[in-house]
């Protein structure tokens, strides 16, 4: 057995569907755009690649791997008495889909300079949202997807316009008309909310607690305030075309501490969902 094919079978083995009674248990994805939860004794601390994590008192927490992660993370949970327990995990790479657009006119590729003062606006908006991380575990919790319809866009993907990058796609794209109900994925509080985005149009970042935060851009309609605690299937707001989007559909990322995780990891195959909902 190889050690690539080894990691892997332990990361399936740790990616378990529910916590065992032992010092450490992880459940999630040990690969690029992973989301992970943790469970330790009520008391450890722990550290991810020499940056502390949020534990709660029962010994939960979260991390995840960004698209680019490297190769390796080293995980160090210490306990109240002193022992300690480390993981070293190897995150799996994946593939990302690439598309290259040229002949792409320039005004459609970069923002016209009279937008410059309400993206200043809006970056310092979502920074200072990203700096909160709340208390609480709707992240602990089994995700659904806030609308369902036609995925048309995948975590990961990059386009290149006339040979320049453009930032990858942090997010999954759901297709869906215009009014169409956002729910929460999961529990959380919000902690941004606001209609006037340049880029977002309609943003919400509903936190589900250590920072670990809902991203929805392109909305109608925004139902919520911040600092409102919601649960999980509460209407968020709606489906829209807002900001820089070619059509209605919702944009759904997920963020923790500078890390976009794949939110479509999380929740059931879009087609389970739309049974589920009666065909809807």
């Amino acid at each position: 057995m190889t050690a690539r094919l080894a990691a892997l079978l332990l990361g399936l083995v740790l990616a378990a569907p529910a916590f065992a009674d032992a010092p450490l248990d992880l459940k999630g994805r040990m690969e690029q755009g992973g989301f992970v939860v943790g469970q330790a004794a009520p008391g450890a601390r722990a550290v991810l690649d020499g940056m502390a994590l949020d534990v709660d008192e029962a010994g939960l927490f979260a991390f995840g791997f960004d698209r680019d992660q490297g190769a390796t993370a080293k995980l160090t949970v210490t306990y109240a008495d002193g022992g300690t327990a480390e993981r070293l995990i190897e995150v799996a790479p994946r593939d990302w889909q690439i598309q290259r657009v040229e002949g792409v006119p320039q005004q459609y590729v970069s923002p016209p300079p009279e937008a410059m003062a309400q993206i200043a606006r809006s970056t310092a908006l979502k920074n200072a949202a990203r700096e909160k991380r709340m208390a609480g575990s709707g992240f602990a919790e089994d995700f659904i997807w806030p609308a369902t319809g036609p995925i048309s866009g995948v975590f990961g993907s990059q386009r290149y316009y006339n040979g320049e990058p453009r930032r990858p796609h942090y997010g999954v794209d759901v297709a869906a008309p215009t009014g169409t109900p956002i729910v929460a994925p999961a529990a959380g509080i919000v902690t941004l909310a606001s209609q006037e985005m340049y880029f977002e149009g309609g943003l919400v970042f509903l936190d589900h607690g250590q920072g670990v935060t809902s991203v929805m851009m392109h909305m109608s309609r925004i139902d919520v305030t911040a600092g409102q605690q919601v649960a999980q299937g509460d209407v968020l707001g709606a489906v829209g075309g807002t900001g820089r989007a070619t059509g209605p559909h919702l944009h759904w990322g997920l963020y923790w501490r500078g890390a976009w995780l794949d939110p479509q990891r999380l929740v059931p195959p879009m087609e389970e969902a739309i049974a589920a909902n009666g065909g809807n």
